[in-house]
């Protein structure tokens, strides 16, 4: 079972590192920061606000405090010592709330100041990570653009690989029918395979029909020569030679020809 836990976590990291890219990763990591940068500042808001209440109802106990002895002095004045004694009971309680919102207010303006401190500092580190994540992309990029060029110039990559194949059975197949046509001609030039067209000769055939073409050929030109010279004994035992015994001229023909003036 451990063996088994172990082979699958190695294929399963295996998956995983195939499939995960380090850019989405960056920017998925960017976009957490982002995320806690906005709570950050939503907590800044959230204090500013508290302590903007604070300084509100702190402006109001001040000034009923201001009129709480502002009416004790009057009553001191018109001669009613209670009023103005209970006027002022009632500043010295308001006056302990106050005491004790300026202490809230405090607190809570030191807490704004550390996150706005905070937040500040989380922003330059935001800012710090995103010019490093887009550096980081654009290196991974090129460099895989890189080897991606590299791979189709030497031809391992798959793409390449596939095509140098094609080209590769292409010249096979080429080649053994280059081989089969050249076998097939000297099959049939030397006799041992039938053309069924009767067009194919062999090579004595051949080289008989070139020797009886040039023998008639010689013997139309040794007659043109005998015509032209008039009929002459020498011209026309050249054409009997020639012809071997193929048959002998007419009379007509021993005859000279001579043209009409």
């Amino acid at each position: 079972m451990k063996r088994m836990g172990m082979i699958f976590r190695a294929k399963a990291n295996k998956a995983l590192d195939r499939a995960e890219d380090p850019r989405e990763t960056l920017d998925y990591s960017y976009q957490k920061q982002l995320e806690l940068l906005q709570k950050v500042r939503r907590g800044v808001a959230d204090v500013a606000t508290s302590r903007k209440r604070l300084e509100l109802q702190l402006n109001q106990l001040q000034g009923q405090s201001a009129k709480l002895e502002d009416q004790g002095r009057k009553a001191l004045a018109l001669g009613r010592e209670d009023l103005a004694r209970e006027a002022l009971t009632r500043r010295s309680a308001l006056q302990q709330q106050v005491t004790d919102l300026e202490t809230q207010h405090q607190t809570l303006q030191g807490e704004e100041e550390k996150l706005t401190l905070a937040a500040q500092r989380l922003q330059a580190k935001v800012d710090a990570f995103r010019t490093k994540k887009e550096t980081i992309k654009a290196t991974y990029t090129a460099a895989q653009a890189q080897t991606r060029i590299g791979e189709a110039f030497s031809g391992i990559s798959e793409e390449m690989g596939d095509v140098g194949l094609a080209i590769q059975r292409a010249e096979d197949k080429t080649a053994q029918l280059q081989a089969r046509a050249g076998a097939i001609d000297e099959l049939m030039a030397s006799g041992a395979l039938d053309d069924p067209s009767g067009m194919a000769k062999d090579d004595i055939t051949a080289e008989l029909d070139r020797l009886s073409g040039g023998s008639d050929v010689e013997l139309e030109l040794q007659r043109m020569k005998a015509e032209l010279a008039g009929g002459s004994s020498a011209g026309q035992q050249a054409i009997e030679s020639g012809q071997g015994g193929q048959g002998r001229p007419t009379p007509q023909q021993d005859q000279p020809r001579f043209d009409k003036q």
